[in-house]
């Protein structure tokens, strides 16, 4: 995290006041801009938690607001603690302590030892920007609150930020489901972790998930989340960045496409190659359509690339998707409220019909891909090679980035695609 002070603005600006507000400062605005509130609200954190109340959120400010970042704490098991005594102490369900702590011994707690505990809020945020510090954060919560739940890397950016994924359920039917190909379309982020988060909880607590058991879910089937795909053009697109070599070649970039708003318009990775136009499916073609176009070298969006998977990002989706073999995949972006369900003449086994129960779902249209843009995307090239169920899923409506206003109707529009993903 950035060092931070009065004056600062951006999303981990947003990402601060998150956890302050998480830590008991609930009248504070989530605006971005760190002003006397803040710096307020900031330094009575650091009064209560033994830090030299400066107001400025540097190094050790943030790792005591780390549990407010990613949703539990670890405790140290001081003699006389119990897990009763520790639920009312940090006001959650003793279950939850149970879920997250998988063999521990109520009347055996080994002093000296840790104990995760979950804090009582929903660990992803829909109300602020997201980043690739939030990501990770999300995914470590995840995974800590539900340790069923396997967090990993499928690779690194052209930055060297994770790739990550998760993974939950045991089941042979393999489902993989990923976000954010391109920048600006971060808010299909949230909607996956968002998902990942309800589906563990609802299988911890053998509930229920758009009216179907978690459990019997994951037994019959694993689904794999990878929910950020660009994560150096999201953090360029947010505002998180907003300097240095990678974002000063942006700039440059951006320079030969006045037409294109910066950074709001930006779809590419950090070194203007569209992510969604690197697979081996008419990548030919694709280029040929974007050439014509005049998009011959990197670009804020349609840049092809020099040669199929040039890119690290899409590199290690293609690697990934490979080693994991998975019978039906979605693609997020945004937006149009529509379903894309086929490539050229492609036509898995029962696609049509996949695609027509996501449709009822959803209140989403199913359509065949423009030929302008239906070359070389991931979903063309899991089609073509594994002839199996692959969708785009275009969410929301308006002009991207779409506001996080849209972010409900978005994520129940797309509970049911996501969940009937894994049970059809």
């Amino acid at each position: 995290m950035k060092l931070l002070k009065h004056g600062s603005v951006g999303p981990s600006v947003e990402l601060l006041q998150l956890a302050l507000r998480r830590a008991g400062a609930q009248a504070l605005n989530i605006d971005g801009v760190f002003g006397s509130a803040t710096k307020d609200a900031l330094r009575i954190f650091q009064a209560d938690n033994g830090l030299a109340a400066d107001g400025i959120a540097g190094s050790a400010t943030h790792r005591a607001l780390a549990p407010y970042y990613t949703g539990f704490a670890e405790h140290r098991i001081h003699r006389g603690d119990t897990l009763f005594s520790l639920a009312r102490q940090y006001n959650v369900p003793l279950s939850a302590i149970l879920t997250a702590n998988p063999g521990i011994k109520a009347e055996n707690l080994n002093v000296g030892g840790s104990l995760v505990i979950p804090l009582p809020f929903d660990i992803v945020p829909t109300n602020v920007k997201f980043t690739s510090t939030l990501v990770s954060f999300c995914v470590r919560g995840i995974a800590a609150r539900y340790p069923f739940v396997k967090a990993g890397q499928l690779g690194k950016s052209v930055m060297g930020k994770p790739l990550w994924y998760l993974a939950l359920g045991e089941g042979e039917k393999r489902v993989f489901h990923n976000a954010a190909h391109h920048a600006n379309e971060w808010i299909t982020i949230p909607v996956l972790l968002k998902f990942a988060e309800q589906l563990a909880r609802a299988y911890a607590e053998g509930g229920k998930i758009f009216g179907q058991s978690a459990r019997e879910l994951l037994e019959n089937a694993s689904v794999y989340i990878a929910p950020c795909v660009d994560p150096d053009g999201i953090d360029l697109v947010t505002g998180e960045l907003t300097g240095g070599e990678y974002y000063d070649g942006a700039v440059r970039i951006a320079q030969s496409y006045p037409d294109v708003p910066f950074p709001s318009g930006w779809k590419a990775n950090i070194r203007g190659v569209d992510l969604n136009l690197q697979y081996p499916a008419g990548w030919e073609q694709a280029r040929e359509n974007k050439f014509a176009l005049g998009v011959v070298s990197p670009a804020p969006a349609d840049y092809v690339g020099a040669s199929p998977l040039s890119a690290p990002e899409s590199r290690a989706m293609y690697d990934f998707t490979l080693a994991l073999s998975p019978r039906l995949t979605l693609a997020y972006h945004t937006q149009g409220e529509v379903i894309y369900w086929r490539y050229l003449d492609f036509e898995p086994p029962g696609s049509r019909d996949i695609a027509d129960t996501f449709a009822a779902v959803s209140g989403y249209s199913v359509e065949d891909t423009p030929f302008a843009s239906g070359f070389a995307g991931y979903k063309d090239w899991f089609i073509q090679d594994f002839d199996r169920p692959g969708y785009t899923i275009e969410a929301g409506l308006g002009r991207n980035p779409l506001p996080l206003s849209q972010f409900d109707k978005i994520y129940a529009d797309n509970l049911g695609i996501l969940t009937l993903s894994m049970a059809l």
